[in-house]
């Protein structure tokens, strides 16, 4: 009988090791911080489960040992570590510990992903799909056709970058109208616009940004940098307006637009001013380029921090801005930061320059749905130029700037758990 004790004891020992957990740290022991989103993409996409550990050594995951995923984590060069099941218990103790700002969240379903970006591409690059492509996270490419068409409920994510939604080509004409990608991006929107019968290109763009409006309010996911934030809200404001000069549309703009705008139907931004000089780059006040010149904003002194959340009572800006880093180095873009005192109640600021009243990083709700816009263009190139070449990602694996984007990418994995607050 003894001898059947010992048998089964070990029996139960042998088992208690296999079982496993992996943990990907998300700390400083982290050897690819980007790719570590990926390998949890994946665990997903085959059906599986992970959990998304708040404030745990900076947002770290976990989820059941597979021998494939060790290789994975391997392969793509992830700092893992595989733990016994009771240690993972113990985490998972630990974290729930209400004298912790910690929690573990689920993550069950990938996000489907579209990125709204033409088929031409133009001469600049979208840190999104870069960063996507570096993580070996699959998406879909869709533009105007596509949208109008209707395609956006099959989508839960959707990303927008370097656009103009209102039908100026990015105020490009002043420096660039004479360069044949400027030439090629007219006549094709225009050919577009036509196609689908609509008398202007603003015509087109303001019922993309319609249907994306719809999409948000049906409980899809809207993540956006650069020039679309601005625009995007610009175009719905100015639904019916014509603020469009000769040199975009053949025919003049309303001088009395900016006492026409509509900030009802705007996602995060209200009571801005459109610029009348149609040469000028910017599209409005709201980005905050005149005080960052005034204040003398460079690349040395150019940061902005993360707020902190409570991840059990509101998760979900928790995990936008789980990072290593609170201090984030700033990026220029067509749009890179957002006036304070232009934003609408209730939206989000998880980011700010405090110095210059300027908010980076905002969120918000909008029906069913969530949206999040993100200033600057590229966050490992400073001041990215048109023409420029794109970043080189493995040169940057620990990017805390990235990492805000794959936040927002992963996020919506987690969606059956609402904010509580």
């Amino acid at each position: 009988m003894r001898k059947i004790g010992f048998l089964f004891a070990g029996l139960i020992l042998c088992a208690s090791l296999r079982a496993a957990q992996i943990l990907i740290p998300m700390d400083d022991h982290q050897h690819d911080h980007l790719r570590a989103y990926g390998i949890t993409y994946k665990v997903l996409n085959r059906g599986g489960e992970a959990k998304w550990l708040l404030n745990y050594r900076y947002g770290s995951f976990m989820f059941p040992y597979t021998k494939e995923d060790e290789q994975e984590c391997k392969v793509m060069g992830v700092t893992f570590e595989v733990i016994p099941d009771a240690m993972a218990a113990g985490i998972l103790t630990d974290i729930s510990s209400p004298e912790k700002n910690m929690d573990a969240v689920k993550l069950e379903k990938p996000p489907k992903i579209a990125v709204y970006t033409p088929s031409n591409k133009l001469p600049w690059d979208d840190a999104v799909t870069m960063v996507l492509k570096y993580a070996d996270i699959p998406y879909d490419t869709i533009y105007d056709e596509k949208v109008i068409q209707g395609i956006l409920p099959k989508y839960d994510w959707l990303h927008l970058h370097h656009e103009d939604f209102t039908g100026q080509y990015g105020r490009f004409w002043a420096g660039f109208k004479d360069r044949d990608w400027y030439k090629h991006d007219v006549s094709t929107n225009e050919a577009m616009a036509s196609k689908l019968g609509f008398l202007k290109v603003s015509h087109l763009k303001l019922a993309v940004a319609k249907k994306i409006r719809e999409f948000v309010a049906g409980g899809g996911f809207l993540f956006a940098m650069c020039s679309a934030t601005d625009s995007y809200d610009i175009a719905l404001a100015a639904e019916g307006i014509d603020i469009c000069d000769r040199m975009y549309d053949g025919d003049g703009f309303d001088p009395q637009m900016n006492s026409k705008l509509n900030y009802d139907v705007t996602f995060a931004f209200t009571k801005f001013h459109l610029k009348l000089n149609s040469t000028e780059y910017e599209f409005s006040d709201i980005d905050t380029y005149n005080t960052r010149v005034q204040r003398g904003v460079t690349e040395q002194n150019d940061y902005f921090s993360l707020f902190e959340f409570s991840a059990k009572w509101d998760p979900i800006p928790t995990m936008l801005c789980q990072n290593h880093a609170n201090l984030i180095k700033g990026f220029w873009g067509q749009t890179t930061g957002f006036d304070k005192a232009l934003i609408k109640p209730g939206t989000l600021i998880m980011g700010e320059n405090k110095a210059i009243n300027e908010a980076r990083y905002i969120h918000g709700e909008a029906g069913k749905g969530m949206w999040t816009f993100y200033g600057g263009h590229d966050p490992e190139d400073y001041q990215h130029r048109v023409e420029e070449p794109p970043t080189d990602l493995s040169l940057y694996p620990n990017s805390p700037g990235y990492r805000l984007i794959l936040n927002n990418i992963l996020f919506p994995a987690a969606r059956k758990k609402h904010q509580k607050t």
